[in-house]
């Protein structure tokens, strides 16, 4: 389970905020703050693996937030979630290193895709003291990635479907399976699974049975 403070000054969208990662399978919130004195001391005492930063509070700016926790002794990561547009804040936080910058109003569909995104990056880092340059770049992509056209054929409107019905399974799916829950054909669906699997944005598994070919089962990694 990744550990999540939010830090927003309107309460209302705090709770928003906090609903959308509870929603996230992976993540869970572990507290949440107002201000920039009340975010540095939660960091403090909670220990979150990520947190969600507003830029605008009323004492301290996120900005100001940003700098005093990479100069302090605790390790967090930061994805800036605010209204903030102007490009000195977008530069300033970006050498603050925050793994995604996530700008005001956006939906539970975006939120969710930046910390899948996130996850997804961890999980490359997880269990290896090494790593070769392949995996440096899919990290980095992971953590900012670059849209990825459909291929001829595929709608986003058709891919969403897919995707929602991968996520929605918690494990993996054979493509006549998400077909079925989809309503379209085995091969049009696995057209869309095929192009997930392509992105990162799936994993593919071989089911060898008694006869025949082995089984291609599906599972969501919200990668790139």
């Amino acid at each position: 389970m990744i550990r999540v403070l939010v830090v927003d000054d309107d309460f209302m969208v705090a709770k928003v905020q906090c609903g959308f990662v509870e929603r996230t399978p992976g993540f869970g919130v572990v507290g949440v703050a107002h201000s920039g004195v009340e975010a540095l001391d939660a960091v403090h005492r909670l220990r979150p693996d990520l947190v969600l930063l507003d830029i605008y509070l009323p004492d301290l700016s996120g900005l100001e937030v940003l700098r005093r926790l990479r100069e302090g002794e605790v390790v967090v990561d930061v994805l800036a979630v605010t209204a903030a547009r102007d490009v000195s804040t977008i530069r300033t936080a970006l050498r603050g290193g925050v793994v995604h910058y996530l700008i005001k109003p956006f939906t539970f569909d975006a939120l969710r895709d930046s910390l899948e995104r996130y996850a997804a990056a961890q999980r490359r880092l997880t269990g290896s003291r090494e790593v070769a340059q392949d995996d440096v770049d899919r990290l980095f992509v992971a953590l900012r990635p670059t849209p990825i056209e459909l291929p001829k054929g595929l709608t986003q409107p058709t891919a969403d479907l897919v995707a929602a019905a991968l996520r929605a399974a918690g494990g993996d799916l054979s493509a006549t399976e998400c077909a079925d829950r989809v309503g379209l054909s085995r091969v049009s669906t696995r057209r869309y699974l095929e192009h997930f699997v392509g992105s990162g944005k799936a994993g593919v598994s071989l089911r060898y049975g008694s006869a025949g070919r082995p089984e291609r089962r599906y599972r969501w990694t919200g990668g790139t």
